[in-house]
């Protein structure tokens, strides 16, 4: 399948950026942008014992859409809560590309593709478009710094990011039972491979290269945000509540 040509809509601008940016004493600051933003995520206890969910908005500053999903879970599940709505411990990060949300543009301060920027083994300083540009070199961002580090520190077992593009469900690593449960709902296509190189990508450092299960759930690009989250909402946590 290769759909990199195919004429999409562009995402819809947010009406209020400041609704989706978390950052009061209940929130972690967990690092600091290209543009000295504050990255923010909060933890959700689970139940004893139990394995640990990591859910990421905002990688791409203007895919608005999955940023919307995010900012409605932590409204409903983590704005005045620190307890999982499953059984399993989740971290939300809302938004991690501040400087680009805030910007309605794809990277971050520095121009820079976030999801071309992880140290994977394919990383490549060769990109088709401005906007695909993986940085100088790999891990050159403060923001894949703190990727790494959340990873790393938090030890997910399994990791769900929000985008938006062609709507499908791109599974890296072992990941396809979640995927399975989740498409019951979203009705979407399973896929492994989107149709193009996507080197120093999260679902290669962390899917392919750590065999941590990951999902990159893209969202119909273009449609009204306010439809989002009652779309995947119960598709979510029913994929949550197998882990």
């Amino acid at each position: 399948m290769n759909v990199e040509n195919k004429i999409l809509k562009e995402s819809l601008p947010y009406g209020n950026t400041q609704n989706a940016i978390f950052s009061n004493s209940d929130w972690e600051i967990i690092g600091k942008s290209a543009g000295n933003k504050d990255i923010t995520g909060k933890r959700l206890n689970g139940k004893p014992e139990s394995k640990k969910a990591l859910l990421i908005g905002g990688v791409h500053g203007n895919e608005t859409e999955g940023i919307r999903f995010m900012e409605e879970f932590v409204r409903e599940f983590a704005l005045n809560k620190s307890v999982s709505p499953v059984d399993c411990e989740i971290y939300v990060i809302p938004v991690f590309n501040p400087d680009g949300f805030l910007k309605f543009q794809r990277g971050n301060e520095n121009g820079v593709d976030l999801n071309r920027n992880m140290p994977t083994k394919d990383w490549s300083d060769i990109y088709t478009e401005q906007k695909y540009f993986p940085g100088s070199r790999p891990c050159s961002e403060p923001e894949t710094s703190v990727m790494m580090k959340v990873i790393n520190d938090y030890r997910p077992d399994f990791i769900i990011s929000f985008h938006s593009w062609k709507p499908m469900i791109n599974i890296n690593g072992p990941a396809r039972p979640f995927a399975e449960v989740m498409t019951k709902k979203l009705n979407m296509e399973i896929v492994e491979d989107i149709g193009y190189p996507t080197p120093g990508s999260l679902g290669t450092y962390a899917g392919w290269e750590r065999k941590i299960p990951t999902i990159t759930l893209e969202f119909e690009r273009g449609v009204v945000l306010d439809s989002i989250y009652p779309l995947a909402r119960d598709a979510i946590l029913d994929t949550l509540a197998v882990l």
